[in-house]
């Protein structure tokens, strides 16, 4: 029997997953990641390659031992990762320089992008002259689908500005797991999905486009081969195979951004399909045509999907997961003692104190994530608002349901952004991760959008995506979308309940209004604002 493997490196984590043909997770085994702030450098996050190879070795042969194979079992391996953490290498391929997704360090070069590259070139990019394209900025996000907050170009200025003999040494770029798959092979490249997070890229071309770089004074040679995903580009290395444990006649596959190949383990293949996959941060994704132009207004981010011919429209909540765990630990200690007795999640056992809560938490309003605004993004300070002093009404079980509802309503804007300008409508959503675990978190979501809610059986999306992409380059599967319809399956499904979805309609107009009011402290300095992107 053959197997196959995939690498997941995620922001807080990397895992390797071992499948069988049919979709089986056979295996897993993951370990933390090392990430470093540069003493002196604010809101740096280095990725830390050595020592972090040394946890993707581990990971590789834990897995193999856990699920007693050898390395001649695995036919073929590929890798997913954070998008927007990017590897800088010298012209020998050893790495010079590498971060993770969220560093934003590079705050004052987004600044000076903005204010010193205004106004376009008259055949920039065949983009006619238009009023509401007034600086660079804009002019790449309408190839793109990026903005410079979490991007490449910025960061790369800023190891120019700060670093510049190591800066003069690089010669490739690649993403993280894009590095993996080098460090497996030999061989630096990337695929559409995402490469193009780092907004130095053609959405219609699936393909860098260099003059982005050039046109601020970027090196414009650094960039590296872009494959499909399940493009096969060779073998186990003989040293990859020392170190790993895994065999010479393994085949290395490109893989994808574990956004993209996420909802591709999903089966969300084909345009109009959507997804929210639950997890630290929330991402609704809604597949949309190659050729579709991305919104004027810079709302909604755009990335190329693992299927050629699809983009992702992307809506990104911050923090969803995060905030609910913060709120676990600092309130719910009496909650997880009573789960540990009864061997339930304690998540579980708030969700069955708040079914008894209704719609709309006696008003309670949470104030943690926007919805997206990709031009100019940022949050207000954290807080919950309308509270009162009446215990049977204002406490824990309301409180936790008014966070799960925010989540949805954050969602549901975003979802609406989407179909404002792609002219598709939204009837189902494919919903994973770890919220899609909550019962109530669920029927919640689907009385907010008023869709019906599909919960796959699969507990690793983006590594059955991952795999998938592998089985395409060792020849198992004919093409990710075909592997995808065939083994994707379906556990649960929600259906709105359609009053519940006119009360939540009120709830969230008012939550926007409320949300705006609460942006205008953090601009008078009164209050400090949850998260800003590099420039704002």
């Amino acid at each position: 029997m053959q197997y196959l493997m995939a690498i997941d490196a995620g922001t807080g984590s990397v895992r390797a997953v071992i499948f069988d043909t049919k979709g089986n997770q056979i295996s897993v085994a993951q370990r933390e990641w090392v990430h470093l702030e540069v003493e002196g450098v604010p809101n740096s996050m280095t990725f830390d390659t050595d020592t972090n190879w040394d946890l993707v070795i581990w990971c590789i042969q834990t897995v193999l031992e856990k699920a007693s194979l050898q390395g001649s079992d695995i036919a073929a391996v590929s890798a997913t990762s954070m998008r927007e953490g990017i590897v800088l290498y010298d012209k020998e391929g050893e790495v010079l320089w590498s971060v993770a997704n969220i560093d934003a360090r590079a705050d004052e070069e987004v600044r000076y992008l903005k204010e010193n590259y205004r106004g376009i070139e008259e055949n920039f990019y065949q983009i006619a002259m238009k009023e509401d394209i007034k600086d660079i900025e804009e002019t790449f996000y309408q190839i793109s689908g990026q903005t410079f907050a979490l991007g490449a170009l910025p960061r790369i200025l800023w190891l120019k500005n700060h670093h510049p003999e190591r800066y003069e040494k690089v010669a490739s770029i690649s993403m993280i797991g894009d590095w993996i798959l080098a460090k497996l092979s030999g061989i630096i490249a990337t695929d559409p999905s995402n490469g193009g997070t780092t907004g130095i890229f053609s959405l219609k071309k699936r393909d860098w486009d260099a003059s982005m770089a050039e046109k601020v004074g970027i090196k414009a040679d650094i960039f590296p081969l872009c494959l499909e995903p399940g493009t096969a580009m060779g073998t186990v290395t003989d040293h990859a195979a020392q170190k790993t444990g895994l065999s010479t006649e393994t085949q290395v596959v490109m893989g994808g951004g574990d956004v993209q190949l996420g909802a591709a383990g999903l089966g969300v293949v084909e345009e109009g399909q959507a997804a929210i996959l639950g997890g630290s941060f929330w991402q609704q994704v809604v597949n949309i045509k190659s050729t579709t132009p991305p919104p004027s207004n810079m709302s909604i981010r755009i990335n190329p999907h693992v299927i050629d011919g699809l983009s992702q429209a992307e809506g990104i909540t911050f923090f969803s997961g995060l905030i609910m765990r913060w709120f676990r630990d600092a309130f719910c200690e009496l909650e997880k003692m009573e789960a540990q007795k009864q061997g339930l999640a304690a998540y579980t056992v708030l969700e069955e104190k708040a079914k008894k809560v209704p719609v709309g938490s006696y008003g309670i309003t949470p104030i943690f994530s926007d919805s997206m605004k990709y031009g100019k993004w940022y949050h207000a300070a954290p807080s919950f608002l309308n509270l009162c002093l009446d215990p049977n009404i204002c406490n824990k079980a309301s409180m936790f349901r008014s966070l799960e509802e925010n989540a949805c309503i954050v969602s549901a804007i975003n979802l609406e952004k989407i179909k404002q300008f792609s002219n598709l409508e939204i009837e189902e959503i494919v919903f994973a991760g770890g919220a899609s675990k909550g019962e109530l978190w669920c029927q919640i979501l689907s009385d907010v959008t008023g869709c019906k809610i599909k919960i796959p059986k699969v507990t690793e999306a983006t590594a059955l995506g991952a795999a998938m992409a592998a089985g395409v380059g060792a020849g198992i599967y004919e093409s990710i979308s075909k592997a995808a319809q065939k083994l994707v399956v379906w556990d649960k499904e929600y259906i709105p309940n359609m009053e519940n979805y006119t009360k939540y309609q009120n709830i969230q107009k008012r939550w926007q209004e409320i949300y705006e009011d609460q942006l205008t402290l953090v601009d008078r300095g009164l209050t400090q604002s949850m998260w800003k992107a590099p420039g704002v």
